[in-house]
């Protein structure tokens, strides 16, 4: 059984606990249930902005643990004042040592978009998505059906939330409907946990052209990062690249400093 079957197991006995003991009547009870939410499309688009989702992740199957005693609110919050476009806070415990307190606390800190990471398989997670403070969610064509995929994309339109289809070959893109907002690109194979980020490179000009796009995981320079902007994605989304360091929203400038380099260089070389 590979690492992703795994998790999807697991995913499913938490769903049918969480069923029990947090039904949806109570769920929709929370303060964040009926606030507004924050378009994550918007923020990738706008010019003036980095596009770099900045990720909030303890550990993963494939590096162990990357940061086990971060701070949510410090780091949160550095992302945001390092000039990220968007929060993701990855919200599974048993696999990446998430939980869904940590995008609570994100939400009280920052008013931006924030993504709810995690392995979306029963529309009770979409709902709880929204319940928690959630402006997006991620929806993983791989362990998804068509019809999966568009239960689910309903129910989070119809709770103002917007949606990623997260892809890894051409063939997924045969998935994306129209309630999709984003098409996201994992460089990395989530069978074998290797990541390429040529995945992205090869895959972006069979997007539909109407849709945001953004590329995952694999990219730990400001070099990739700008490749990768120049072929034309929106957003770019980072995790470990930030939270292998002490200080992630201190790395997380560095790399959006230094990525304003590259194309301020170009921008000169453009006027030579």
């Amino acid at each position: 059984m590979s690492i992703l079957e795994q998790i999807v197991q697991q995913k499913r006995k938490e769903v049918k606990q969480k069923k029990m003991l947090y039904p949806v009547k109570l769920l929709e009870r929370s303060e964040h249930f009926s606030s507004p939410v924050v378009s994550l499309k918007s923020y990738l688009t706008q010019k003036q902005k980095s596009g770099i989702i900045a990720e909030i992740k303890r550990s993963s199957p494939s590096r162990g643990v990357l940061n086990k005693y971060i701070s949510v609110e410090q780091t949160s919050i550095g992302y945001m004042r390092a000039g990220a476009s968007a929060l993701s806070i990855l919200t599974d415990e048993p696999f990446f040592s998430g939980t869904n307190n940590d995008l609570i606390v994100a939400r009280q800190f920052n008013y931006c978009p924030i993504l709810r990471k995690d392995f979306i398989i029963d529309e009770y997670q979409v709902i709880e998505s929204r319940a928690i403070g959630a402006d997006a969610v991620l929806l993983i064509a791989s362990i998804l059906s068509d019809n999966e995929i568009r239960h689910l994309s309903g129910i989070a339109k119809a709770l103002d939330l917007e949606i990623i289809l997260e892809v890894h070959t051409k063939e997924e893109l045969n998935k994306v409907n129209n309630s999709i907002d984003i098409v996201g690109v994992n460089n990395r194979d989530l069978a074998t946990f290797v990541t390429d980020i040529e995945r992205s490179i090869a895959l972006y000009d069979h997007i539909p052209k109407q849709f945001v796009k953004i590329s995952e995981s694999g990219i730990h320079t400001p070099e990739i990062a700008y490749k990768l902007k120049k072929k034309g994605f929106d957003g770019l989304l980072i995790g470990e690249q930030f939270m292998t360091h002490s200080q992630p929203g201190h790395t997380c400038a560095q790399f959006i400093n230094e990525l304003k380099q590259l194309y301020a260089g170009e921008d000169m070389r453009a006027q030579e």
